[in-house]
Order: structure tokens, then sequence, then C-alpha cells
């Protein structure tokens, strides 16, 4: 568990790590790749060593020996069963299915564990390989793929509440290698789905129209091994600058990219937070007085169901009357009640919750119930008076490398203590595959 004794002002420096939804597809993309794949700018968390793990299983050889670096060579990889042991411990393994099946004409997949945020079906993934003439079926908890040809087509991946992030990275790399133009429509055009396409366009794919709901994808006959760099992690980042935020601090945030942070940014500023950039930094200072705010999570360009929490933690700090509204994962409110114990005033209305804000929180024990709901403790905690005790904390460790180091160096008071109620591995969470929606692997 994280121990946080609140208070402290944050101020000073701190880099922003590779994208964990960027290098998580692309590494399962390294699995149609001839040759070796090197990425850069990896981040080190604990679902990068699980990916690294399901890889490996699969035959994949990967070398991690350089910090935030990664070979991976798939020549030998003749597995085709990702086993449930792996990907019971988060959603972004799923991604491996489009690229075995892309190699090998058949896979095995069991269906995914990962942050329990709500209702994620992998309908859409299945629609889509699908229509490139994938014979698919669910059997005991597995997804079942075979195709002796996957052919180009026509593929709407639209759902109810947007398109589908790991859904499309999964069609981008079948098509890549699939017979003939598929167009896919309704596209997730998050920056994290665009650097899947860069990835793939150094290996040789012909893809056109990233960052739009149209993605056009000429088949190639084979995909060769190439050099990359993942973009930055613009989750954390934004993770920081809400806390700076929250604190009354004041940080430089390196190693982002500004555009892909204008909602969270514009947000921000809307509080009277001073917000400056250049090409690769992001600079936050906050005054006393901040404006309450509605919040509503969109898909890309809007602000991220992924910093939905974060920002609840910080209206519950702000006087007035603010609403929070996630339009991607419209239950995604499981972090309320404990901002509630820790004296946050949030009334549940429908599918918005109601923050009224302005109340010094306290610090106390709770228990984080996914990968943003622990990082929305985390702020909360940072402006608590007194100490607080964040258990479950191997949610967070999912999704941001050495946090507790990182504010520590901003003037944090954070540390790391054993947790006898941690369990050894995340369970995978109870949902159904009757609804055609899922966006994030968060």
């Amino acid at each position: 568990m994280l121990v946080i004794q609140g208070g402290a002002a944050l101020q000073g420096d701190v880099t922003v790590e590779g994208a964990k939804n960027a290098a998580l597809p692309i590494m399962a993309a390294a699995l149609a790749v001839r040759g070796d794949v090197r990425l850069g700018c990896v981040p080190d968390l604990v679902d990068v060593h699980t990916m690294t793990q399901l890889l490996q299983s699969l035959g994949a050889e990967v070398d991690r020996s350089t910090p935030n670096s990664a070979v991976i060579n798939a020549d030998n990889a003749q597995g085709h069963v990702a086993d449930y042991e792996l990907v019971r411990r988060m959603r972004a393994s799923i991604c491996v299915l489009g690229p075995l099946l892309a190699r090998h004409g058949r896979a095995r997949v069991s269906l995914p564990g990962g942050c329990n945020i709500g209702h994620r079906p992998i309908d859409l993934h299945l629609k889509g390989l699908a229509a490139l003439g994938a014979d698919l079926r669910i059997e005991a908890g597995y997804v079942i793929a075979t195709a002796a040809q996957l052919r180009g087509a026509e593929v709407d991946l639209s759902g109810p509440h947007g398109s589908t992030v790991t859904g499309t990275c999964n069609v981008m790399v079948a098509a890549a290698l699939a017979k003939g133009q598929t167009v896919i429509r309704s596209a997730a055009c998050e920056p994290e789905v665009v650097d899947v396409g860069r990835f793939l366009i150094n290996a040789g794919a012909k893809i056109s129209g990233l960052g739009t709901p149209v993605v056009e994808i000429e088949g190639v006959d084979s995909l060769t091994g190439s050099a990359h760099k993942i973009l930055p992690d613009r989750i954390e980042a934004a993770t920081f600058a809400i806390a700076a935020t929250a604190t009354h601090g004041s940080i430089r945030l390196k190693n982002v990219r500004p555009s892909d942070l204008t909602s969270v940014t514009n947000a921000l500023s809307a509080m009277d937070v001073e917000v400056s950039s250049t090409v690769d930094e992001l600079r936050i200072s906050t005054p006393r007085q901040l404006k309450p705010a509605n919040i509503t999570a969109r898909p890309f360009p809007g602000i991220p169901t992924d910093t939905q929490a974060q920002f609840m933690a910080l209206l519950a700090t702000i006087r007035g009357r603010s609403v929070v509204t996630d339009g991607v994962f419209p239950d995604r409110f499981m972090h309320a009640s404990e901002l509630l114990r820790m004296g946050a005033h949030i009334r549940r209305v429908g599918a918005s919750a109601v923050v009224t804000g302005g109340t010094r929180l306290s610090g106390a024990s709770v228990m984080a119930s996914d990968l943003r709901a622990s990082a929305a403790l985390v702020i909360a905690a940072l402006t608590a008076d007194g100490e607080s005790q964040i258990r479950r904390i191997y949610h967070l460790d999912r999704g941001y490398a050495g946090l507790e180091t990182k504010l520590n160096a901003l003037g944090a008071n954070v540390r790391r203590e054993s947790d006898r109620q941690q369990p050894s591995a995340v369970k995978a969470p109870h949902y159904s595959s009757q609804s055609a929606r899922q966006r994030t692997d968060s």
C-alpha cells in the first residue's frame, strides 16, 4: 500500500514515460512481424511485464535488458494459444488476437480481464475480424478464431459510446496482412491508435487516414522488423497536471505532446490554472483560488475517460458545484465511494456525479477499485489533512512507473509499505459478450 502524508504542493520537473496504451498493442503486433522489432520509450510497468510473458509463452523472444526498451523477435513463435492465466491479468492481452490470426491463420485467446470499470465486451473486435473472413466462436472462456485467408473488407467499428481502441488496433494488424483493401469506418482516433498505425507503417504496412474515423489499409505480403519509439503517455501527463493543480503546485512536464492533451489543459485553464507549453514540455502553475467545472469524458479529442477519476478528486477540493459525466464508461464511478470516505461530497445523479467541493479532505484508509481510481485516491491523499493509506496499489503499478519516487521528487511525502490484504494477481471481472462496446484498456 501507499502511505501518503498530505499537504505539500508539488513543485519541480517530472519526465513522462512512454504510453502504456500504445506499448501494449504494439508489442502484441510484433507477433505479425518478421525480424527484430526494436521499441524505445517502453514504460516499466506490470502490464508491460505481463505482455512480455504472454509473447514469450507464444514462442517470441523478448529482450528487455536495456532500460525503457524492448527487442522482440517472433520468427520462431509458433504458439497460437493465449492462456487464461496471463490474459486474465490485463485487458490489452486481447490485442494478440489479430496478430495471431494474421500470422498463423488461427488463434485461441482467453477472454480478457483487467480493471473492473464497467461493461466492456469484445464484440466489436469479433465483428471486425469476422468482416475480414475469420470464423469465430467463444468456447469454454476462449475466443477461437480461424481463417484460411483474411481478405480486405468494409469494417464498421461503431458502438453506442464510440469506437473501440484495442479493437481498431486488432483489425488494423489483421488487415495489414489481408488480401486486398480494408476500409475501417468509425475507427478510433486516439493518439495511441495512430502510434500503432505508424509502427505498422514502419514495418511495411500501407495505411492511410490515421487519426480520422476512416482508415484505409492495403494488405501486404509480409511485415518486416523495424525500430519505433513509443509516444509519451498522455494519461500519466494528465495525472501529474491534475495532481499539481489539486495541491496548488507548479510543475514542468517533460517528454509530452501538448497537442494530445488539449482537452485536459483546456479544462484546467477554465478552472483558472496557468498552462503554457513548448514542443515537448508542459508547465502547470496553480493559483490559490480555482473555479468549479463541468467535466465530460468523451472519445478523443475529448477529455479521456482515463482522467475522469482524477478530475473528480480535483473538483472535490474546489469550492462550488461541479458535474462529472463519463460518456465512454457511464458506470465508471467506483472511486466516488472511497472519496466520500475522505470527506468529499459527491452525489450520483443518473449518468453523472455532482461534486460539491471546497471542504478540506481528511486522510483515511481507502481501497482502489481500478487503475485510474488508484490515481484519483493518490491525488485526494496529496491534498488531505493527515495521513492516508491506499490499498490494492497493484492496480496503480499496472499503469504508473515509480509513481511514489516521482511524487517525492516533487516534494510529496509518499512511502510504500507491505499490504497483507493485497492479492498476488488481479481477478478478472465478470462481463457479458452481448453488447457492442469497448474503448480503452485501462
